[in-house]
């Protein structure tokens, strides 16, 4: 018998261990849309651009995608509204009643939609580790920064100036509510 026939023989194979495909499910903040996708989900990134910046009123945002089969609306379809950007003609949904963003789908890719990550409080199978638009990364954005506790604020953490000559008080703290 060839070696390497009998090494073959003599060392068991380790079974290849898949991911399991499983399911989670998200809503909008007032809970009108519930969406269920499948996990794992292909991907995961942080979007810097301008587009989904304004559209989630935020730094950036963070997104899943998968496949268009693997979403479901399990409730509230007739609450979503579609907005079709004019120069790219991908399209954004959106909850009706409390406008939370739910589905970007890109004109060019027809069988991939793309979901705003904190609609999932489960696991979705894939951490976002790239970022797409990081040359429109903006300076106000907070980028791990050490940051302490604001004083007779609970709750509130502040960044302390970087060098000793432009220290000053922190800032009075006012909620806008």
């Amino acid at each position: 018998m060839p070696r390497a026939a009998k090494d073959e023989e003599a060392k068991p194979r380790k079974p290849i261990r898949k991911r399991e495909a499983g399911k989670t499910s998200g809503q909008c903040l007032c809970g009108v849309v519930a969406i269920e996708i499948g996990t794992p989900v292909f991907w995961a990134w942080h979007d810097h651009s301008r587009e989904s910046r304004i559209a989630h009123g935020a730094a950036y945002a963070t997104y899943v995608g998968t496949y268009r089969s693997k979403v479901r609306i399990a409730k509230g379809a007739d609450s979503i509204a579609k907005f079709v950007e004019p120069e790219t003609g991908n399209t954004r949904s959106f909850c009706t009643r409390c406008g939370t963003p739910l589905i970007y789908e890109r004109k060019r890719s027809p069988k991939w939609v793309n979901l705003p990550r904190s609609l999932f409080s489960g696991r979705t199978g894939r951490e976002p580790r790239y970022h797409i638009a990081f040359d429109e990364l903006q300076d106000w954005i907070y980028t791990g920064a050490s940051l302490s506790p604001l004083k007779g604020y609970p709750g509130v953490m502040w960044e302390r100036p970087k060098s000793k000559r432009s220290r000053s008080a922190p800032p009075v703290f006012e909620p806008d509510f």
